[in-house]
């Protein structure tokens, strides 16, 4: 079916396995940002700044960098992704 409707070799996709294990691992670390300025003991009042700024400037940094493989502007897809993730938290 992949061959026939969308013209792809399956042979030629990658592991399910590897895709498993990337998104994984992406998560991981995704999630663990926030999460520093607590793990290193960062002052308690400053603690929840710290994580929201750092998330925020994460989320930004993702957003310019996807921008490269949609060829639209870095400020758009940084303050994009900023909406996007920030809006739920």
């Amino acid at each position: 079916m992949a061959r026939e409707e969308l013209g792809l070799n399956p042979d030629d996709l990658g592991s399910p396995w590897g895709a498993a294990i990337f998104s994984f691992v992406s998560f991981a670390v995704g999630a663990l940002i926030p999460l520093l300025p607590f793990l290193f003991g960062a002052a308690r009042d400053s603690s929840l700044p710290i994580a929201a700024m750092s998330a925020a400037i994460a989320l930004m940094a993702v957003g310019g960098t996807l921008s490269l493989f949609s060829g639209r502007s870095a400020l758009y897809g940084a303050f994009r992704m900023l909406l996007i993730g920030g809006g739920p938290a």
